[in-house]
């Protein structure tokens, strides 16, 4: 570990920032001349637009501007948003229907925003929206996640998005044909609401004829190109910027529309102009998370060995194609379909169809965490019904260590792995021998307790090269410019950390800088749990050029060749010289000796490959059957990220990822009616977990370097999530088994699981 990071749990050099306040978030720091936005939405989910008057608005006190999409149009502004799309079963591609930045003719979900207020006070610009005259002829609302009903796009007209399939039909027939038994379960995974602690934001201003977009997201250079492209302005004409950001979880991965109707409000007033989303704004416009539908089979021999697994999936894709929308349940739920396990045959069947409601995109793992639930749910119907150990069923069917490097029926990779092992120390560490014993002081309590086990394995997503800048600064310290955007995962710390530790340079001399477009030429953001693989990648690459660079230059001082010159990760030596600099020193060396061009250390390098970290979750749950209120008592974590920069952080990274799984299993709900309408708009309606729901949360490594990079890591950051919704759904699967209760969908929540145990299917929907 000596070379790639000490492994040492620093705390956050961050946290005194943000803990007292002094955090700049893009609110924080919005010019205080700026103009403030308001977006007028759409009251309803699924209507003809008859009238769209902004004529009183615009004469309303304070108002310098309204914007419609006319208006954009104008101005010679592309108002369609790009979406990837899916490729079908066909060979064709996705529906790929105009979502417009601003509504065009119709509205289609409760949120979509028609027209933005530009005003001198954000009371002024809600008072002016008040006078937009807005009628509307109502359409029949689709809510439906399948074929058919109300039309909501003429390019998709069953409302179905995308038909995708992958892997061996024929194959997968053939093991279901020759299988001694066969299990099928349907899984429900809901609806979330992202609710970053951070709405979204950003302002606009134009200085010296280019244009500055600051935002609270989670990368600059996909926005800039958003931006050139539907401005048509050169990219250098463009910059973008992320400052603190309160929490992102894919949800703010993406462009969204108000971040396009800025720029040009700014341009047109000619002051900066701001917007901040207020809670319920954020929840109805926001991307969700999840809502799918999955039918999952597996075919299994008289030894218990998988032959088959086969899957279809129905999910909803919301009322247009968000930005990687049709991506997350196809080609990102595939890429761990199979999970950890060696199935030889299985075919994935994913169908996204569009509803009246807001977009779904990426959220905190995008598609794998909901790939792994329906596949260890399924094992877990299997074990019960094939009458097995569910520790054995897998051991059984586990990818073994000799097995790698393993190609999957999807075309997956994986590296290494040593499940077995992994699995072995999570039953020792959860104490699965005592929970016999739990289980009975459960009982003798009037409570119904239950245990259940998620192994997962995730598949690190996202750009797999990155840039770097490293500059050595005239107070004699360094700055690193980071191609990655933190939205509270520590990056500053742990950055900071991995090339302190690769060059000797003291920490508290190293300072981080991102979230600029114009300061290194690219970068992938954050997304996929990449930051710290593909960072320190790129770094390692910098710092590699960095020793190379400064051993020809301090052979001369030395009075040696290039080559008899070595770092050892803090000095610089050579045999018979006494000269020995630190890498602050020999910079200091060089900037005295005219060489600006060692000063200045700017890469770009290439992942060799993905990462693919790997666990065990246990879970215990205690059930009051009077209340059906569930209590998550106990939870164990074992994970294998390889080697690590800072335990600690990573810690961190689980216990926030388990805390969002459980929410969504335990409480966090979205509901609309019949007519789009958002239910859970506000917190009095939609739960989120608090410190007095959560568990202590046991956390363990059991490293095994990946091969897929040169330090051996793998990425952490969506890892609790991908293990967590399957691991309690066990749990509380096998608390009600006993009561001969065989569907449970989350979040269960006492209502839900109450109707569970009373027998009211309907209550319990």
């Amino acid at each position: 570990m000596d070379k790639f990071g000490k492994s040492q749990p620093v705390t956050r050099v961050e946290d005194m920032r943000f803990l007292t306040g002094q955090g700049r978030y893009v609110d924080d720091i919005a010019p205080a001349d700026a103009l403030r936005a308001y977006v007028f939405r759409s009251p309803v989910a699924h209507a003809e637009i008859t009238t769209l008057d902004v004529s009183a608005a615009r004469e309303a006190d304070g108002v310098h501007l309204v914007v419609t999409s006319e208006d954009l149009r104008a101005a010679g502004i592309d108002t369609g948003m790009t979406g990837s799309l899916a490729t079908n079963r066909d060979g064709s591609k996705g529906a790929a229907p105009k979502r417009p930045v601003l509504a065009e003719g119709r509205v289609r979900f409760v949120g979509e925003a028609v027209a933005v207020v530009v005003a001198e006070t954000l009371e002024q610009a809600r008072d002016a929206a008040e006078l937009i005259e807005f009628d509307y002829d109502d359409l029949p609302v689709s809510m439906a996640l399948e074929a058919g009903g109300p039309t909501i796009h003429p390019e998709a007209p069953d409302n179905r998005g995308y038909d995708f399939g992958i892997g061996d039909e024929a194959a997968t027939e053939a093991g279901f044909a020759k299988a001694a038994r066969i299990v099928q379960l349907d899984i429900g995974d809901n609806r979330v609401i992202v609710n970053s602690m951070e709405p979204r934001g950003a302002y606009a201003e134009w200085q010296d004829g280019r244009v500055h977009l600051a935002f609270g997201g989670q990368g600059v250079w996909g926005m800039k190109g958003e931006l050139a492209r539907t401005y048509g302005l050169a990219p250098e004409m463009i910059r973008i910027t992320n400052p603190d950001v309160g929490g992102g979880f894919g949800m703010k991965g993406f462009p969204y529309p108000e971040y396009f109707v800025l720029p040009h409000a700014a341009r047109v007033t000619g002051r900066p102009v701001r917007w901040m989303s207020d809670r319920t704004e954020a929840m109805l416009s926001d991307n969700g998370g999840r809502d799918l539908v999955t039918t999952a089979e597996l075919a299994f021999d008289e030894g218990h060995r998988i032959l088959a697994y086969r899957l279809h999936t129905r999910s909803n894709l919301g009322a247009y194609n968000a930005h990687f929308g049709q991506m997350i349940q196809s080609q990102l739920f595939s890429r761990v379909l199979t999970g950890p396990y060696d199935i030889q045959a299985a075919y994935y069947r994913a169908e996204g169809f569009y509803t009246n409601t807001t977009q779904m995109d990426a959220y905190r793992g995008a598609g794998r965490p909901e790939a792994i639930y329906v596949m260890e749910r399924a094992m877990d119907r299997a074990a019960r019904e094939l009458g097995v150990d569910p520790l054995e069923l897998r051991r059984i069917n586990f990818i073994k260590p000799d097995q790698f490097p393993y190609k999957t029926v999807t075309g997956e990779s994986y590296d290494v792995g040593e499940f077995t092992r992994v699995m072995s120390r999570g039953a020792q560490t959860a104490d699965m021998a005592g929970f016999a014993a739990r289980r009975a002081a459960s009982e003798a309590a009037g409570k119904l307790r239950g245990l259940g086990i998620c192994y997962y394995i995730e598949s690190i997503l996202g750009q797999p090269h990155e840039d770097v800048k490293v500059e050595f600064t005239e107070d004699g310290g360094a700055r690193i410019y980071v191609g990655t955007q933190s939205n509270g995962q520590g990056h500053e710390t742990v950055f900071r950390q991995f090339l302190a530790d690769q060059t000797g340079i003291s920490a508290d001399r190293i300072e981080v800088v991102q979230g600029d477009s114009d300061l290194i030429p690219a970068g992938g953001g954050t997304g996929g749990s990449r930051s710290v693989t593909v960072q320190a990648n790129v770094t390692l690459q910098a710092v590699s050029q960095m020793v190379a660079g400064f051993s020809e230059f301090l052979a001369g001082e030395m009075g040696v060749a290039p080559e008899a010159v070595t770092f050892d990760d803090e000095t610089f030596r050579a045999e018979g010289s006494n000269v020995t600099p630190t890498m602050l020193e020999a910079a200091q060396m060089a900037r005295e000796a005219g060489r600006d061009d060692l000063l200045v250390w700017q890469t770009n390098a290439p992942l060799p490959g993905r990462s693919y970290p790997n666990g065990v979750h246990m879970a215990e749950v205690e059930i009051d059957p009077e209340t059906g209120q569930v209590v998550c008592d106990r939870y164990n974590v074992v994970d294998d990220f390889g080697n690590l920069i800072n335990p600690m952080l990573a810690e961190g990274q689980v216990h926030g990822g388990v805390a969002q799984g459980l929410g969504q299993a335990l409480m966090e709900h979205v509901v609309f009616d019949e007519d789009g309408q958002l239910l859970t708009a506000s917190f009095m309606d939609y739960a989120m977990p608090r410190a007095d729901t959560m568990p202590m949360i046991g956390f363990e490594t059991e490293p095994v370097p990946s091969t897929a990079n040169p330090m051996g890591m793998k990425g952490c950051g969506e890892a609790g999530t991908v293990g967590s919704m399957a691991a309690v759904s066990n749990a509380v699967q096998d608390a009600l088994w006993a009561r001969g209760i065989r569907q449970v969908d989350m979040p269960f929540t006492p209502a839900r699981v109450w109707a569970m145990l009373e027998g009211d299917a309907i209550a319990a929907e």
